[in-house]
């Protein structure tokens, strides 16, 4: 996907829920990393994995909970955490919500 620069993004309005379903968008994405928009509908979930990079979550609707070497992190519209890379995560859909994950490689 080519990245269009200053050009305004509203990202709520970017992506819509899907019944029983996630839904992704990348919205960079290059040799540095890549930025995503993920809207999960209540109940879905990402199973546990690990990435080798650190990433950063920010919720921009709803609420969801994050487990981090197997200990929760309950987030709402406006926080954000950080995703150390190697280590085991994963994403549940407490509710309907929208993320942000920004992904930068290591070099």
């Amino acid at each position: 996907m080519a990245t269009e620069s200053a050009k305004i993004i509203a990202f709520r309005d970017s992506i819509q829920y899907v019944n029983d379903s996630i839904v992704s968008q990348q919205i960079i994405k290059n040799s540095s990393g890549n930025v995503t928009l993920f809207a999960f509908d209540k109940d879905q979930q990402l199973s546990e994995h690990s990435a080798p990079f650190d990433a950063l979550v920010q919720v921009l609707d709803g609420t969801t909970e994050i487990r981090i070497a197997g200990k929760p992190y309950s987030l709402k519209s406006g926080e954000a955490i950080i995703l150390p890379a190697n280590v085991p995560h994963a994403v549940y859909a407490s509710e309907r919500f929208m993320m942000l994950l920004t992904m930068i490689k290591g070099q």
